[in-house]
């Protein structure tokens, strides 16, 4: 069962990740977070993260330790990790390994309401996403090969590897769903082309899905 946590949002994750390392100030975070490309997994922004790091503190995950300037720069906050931070950052992780909550994505959402589009215009669209992944797949493998030729260890740059690995599965699954529209042995496809062919006669609305018994 998902746990209920005080501060929900991944980039707290982030932020007690890099305090588990050792104590920071928000800059050195973000800097952290973006030199080690972890920016792609998890959203940043600068006013979101002094957001959380303020959560953090009021829920008594993080605390300040010392405030100094340099120079003619801001003031700038150092944070540590608390013993109950140090708990929530390995129940936190280990519930995400395990049982991560269901993810509303943006491509299911539109799959979910897909009769909507003619089955024409749909093919196309579909067929576009597939050059985008194409491309998507291209900068993960260039990424990829600089990263190994740095000598960076695998560990490091696992999700980057995750990340290509759900890009090559969908981009199997699309092609596969259009191969499917343009043979015709696309389930309900009949039933989704007369609802266009006909859609400007009275009274006819396009349903997006239908009801399923027993939900």
């Amino acid at each position: 069962m998902t746990t209920k946590r005080k501060v929900a949002n991944p980039l707290a994750l982030a932020v007690l990740a890099c305090l588990f390392e050792k104590p920071m100030h928000p800059y050195e975070m973000a800097t952290t977070l973006r030199e080690r490309h972890k920016d792609l997994s998890i959203k940043l922004n600068y006013g979101s993260l002094y957001t959380v790091i303020g959560a953090l503190q009021r829920s008594r995950l993080i605390q300040p330790i010392e405030t100094a300037r340099e120079g003619n720069r801001p003031e700038r906050t150092v944070y540590r990790m608390t013993d109950a931070g140090r708990l929530e950052l390995i129940d936190w992780l280990s519930e995400l390994l395990v049982e991560t909550p269901h993810e509303f994505t943006q491509f299911e959402a539109g799959l979910s309401l897909l009769p909507v589009i003619a089955p024409g215009d749909a093919r196309k669209l579909l067929d576009q996403r597939v050059h985008r992944l194409e491309n998507q797949i291209e900068r993960s493998k260039a990424t990829r090969k600089f990263l190994t030729d740095g000598k960076l260890p695998r560990l490091f740059w696992i999700e980057e590897e995750y990340r290509s690995r759900l890009h090559e599965a969908e981009i199997e699954w699309v092609r596969g769903l259009i191969a499917d529209i343009d043979s015709g042995a696309l389930d309900g496809l009949k039933t989704w082309r007369g609802w266009h062919e006909t859609a400007g006669e009275r009274d006819n609305v396009i349903p997006f899905g239908v009801t399923m018994a027993g939900r």
